[in-house]
């Protein structure tokens, strides 16, 4: 029980213990009772009102009788040898007041029993043993409180159906377009992303921020395995299996003035602002492959830039510092690759030296305009080349190098982003693909794409984009078949239906061309849906 309650018993055990002998000994232990209420008040057992009034009721009962005390008091006396003495009353009123007394200190010792109990209870559940769930906020995924660390569980789930139909084409030589083909073809697949679960552990030990994290990337389709493994074309028979793309393992450790360092596979600098900002990630863009789909559409890669891929890497990215933050780091190096076939290309499978990159990224806002400008550049060396007219023992090599540049607006509900990159050595589509002729001798290439969106409600969004990534020959190149140009133009509607899902709907016309003249297109429409958690 509460010590009110207990301070109450007191109360009304000294009004009727102390009856008549409380009043006869009126004069002489007047205070006490006032000293109690004081008492009780300190102790938080009585509040001001109640205090106020039980001490305006103690002296209006002490007062009420004092016309007809004299007389009792004489007949009193008369009966016990004409003498009452206030020690009497004291002694009649005293063993309710130490009733109360104890009352008191009872209700006081159960409010320490019930605040060491909340102390304990609260020690229990702040303890590291208990796991607890923190608030949950909308597309940040699921985060659990063990003690000091903290397991974050997020991602996401897409599936299209899109209808490719090619229009009249030649044969294109690395070209994205399946124009060529002859024929209609439907499919149910992924988008530009497969589906996505990502385990992230975080936790600060010695004043460093550390974190660990595992990403699967599973598709919807039948795998192949080939050279870009889980992402190689599809396999549209009975009795097969989806891959994964176990595309993120790495770890970070730094400080809010320090930086960040990271170690081990993830999303590399160079081209990942330029596919981050693609509106293309949440929907199919060009669909490379539809009749055997991969674990991904296109998007917008090889139409506008050149992929950034996840690279295992050992890389520092600053505080920010006035909008600014840089970073920069050492990469695994990627072979050069004959991606157009027919020996089209050199190739190389050796590498003394890390491909090394770096980016500048610097936000601000002028008014009601926010703006993110970034740009990044790329170096590898590539050794020990090879073609049909190249031999590794003559040691040839090229030095693949690349920048980039790119800037998004957003103005109310209007957003724009426009990009551009150029290479040597770097190739189309990915890196280092078809980036080195037969000779030996670096192909440039260049591309760009410009995006506009408008959200004309909180939910419905408009997007439309146009890109290009072209290759040009190199000085003795006699690949004419190759691809000269890759473009697409992408118009799709986003509706957000809940917080956590996503419709959408797309047009996508993709076009491709050769240096010899040969030309292909097709217009794909998709429609489905992506949802994160």
């Amino acid at each position: 029980m509460s010590a009110r309650h207990w301070a109450h018993v007191g109360l009304t055990a000294v009004l009727a213990a102390g009856g008549v002998s409380m009043l006869s000994a009126r004069c002489a232990r007047a205070d006490d009772y006032s000293d109690l209420l004081d008492i009780l008040r300190a102790k938080g057992a009585l509040t001001q009102v109640e205090y106020s009034t039980l001490l305006a009721k103690h002296r209006h009962h002490a007062a009420e009788p004092a016309s007809a005390e004299a007389p009792r008091r004489g007949r009193g006396a008369a009966r016990h040898g004409g003498v009452v003495t206030a020690d009497a009353a004291d002694g009649a009123a005293m063993p309710a007041v130490l009733a109360a007394q104890r009352a008191a200190d009872s209700a006081a010792a159960s409010a320490r029993a019930a605040e060491a109990s909340m102390l304990a209870a609260r020690s229990t559940i702040d303890s590291p043993s208990v796991v607890r769930v923190a608030p949950y906020v909308s597309g940040k995924g699921l985060t659990f409180k063990a003690g000091p660390i903290d397991i974050n569980f997020s991602g996401f789930v897409n599936g299209f159906y899109s209808y490719n139909m090619p229009g009249h084409g030649l044969p294109v030589a690395g070209g994205l377009s399946s124009g060529g083909s002859g024929f209609d073809s439907s499919a149910v697949r992924n988008g530009l992303l497969p589906a996505g679960f990502v385990l992230k552990l975080s936790t600060t030990q010695s004043g460093i921020d550390m974190s660990a994290v595992l990403g699967l990337y599973p598709g919807l389709n039948n795998a192949n395995p080939g050279a870009f493994n889980a992402n190689s074309g599809g396999s549209p028979v009975g009795l097969g299996t989806a891959g994964i793309d176990l595309r993120q393992v790495y770890l970070t450790a730094g400080t809010k003035s320090f930086g960040t360092v990271k170690l081990g596979r993830d999303l590399a600098l160079f081209g990942s602002d330029a596919i981050l900002e693609d509106a293309t990630l949440l929907s199919v863009g060009s669909t490379g492959s539809n009749t055997a789909p991969a674990n991904t559409s296109l998007g917008r890669i090889g139409l506008g830039y050149v992929y950034a891929d996840w690279i295992p890497q050992i890389s520092y990215a600053s505080p920010v510092i006035a909008g600014f933050q840089g970073s920069v780091g050492v990469f695994q190096p990627l072979d050069a690759y004959n991606f157009a076939g027919g020996r089209l290309s050199a190739v190389s499978t050796q590498h003394s030296s890390p491909m090394v990159q770096g980016k500048l990224t610097y936000t601000f806002k002028v008014g009601d305009l926010t703006t993110k400008i970034w740009s990044s550049f790329l170096i590898q060396h590539q050794q020990g080349l090879t073609s049909t007219i190249l031999e590794e023992a003559e040691r040839r090599g090229a030095m693949a190098e690349a920048g980039e540049i790119g800037a998004k607006l957003t103005y109310g509900s209007a957003q724009a982003v426009v990009y551009y990159y150029r290479g040597s050595g770097l190739g189309t589509t990915g890196l280092f693909f078809d980036g080195i002729a037969q000779n030996g001798r670096k192909r440039d290439s260049e591309g760009y794409y410009v995006q506009g969106a408008y959200n004309f409600t909180k939910r419905f969004k408009l997007v439309g984009s146009y890109g290009v990534s072209n290759l040009y020959l190199a000085a003795g190149d006699t690949a004419t078949g190759l691809v000269r140009r890759n473009q697409s133009e992408i118009g799709a509607a986003y509706y957000d239906l809940t917080d956590w899902l996503k419709l959408v709907a797309e047009y996508a016309h993709t076009q491709a061309a050769a240096h010899n003249g040969n030309s292909a297109n097709d217009n794909t429409v998709s429609g489905g849906a992506i949802l994160f958690f």
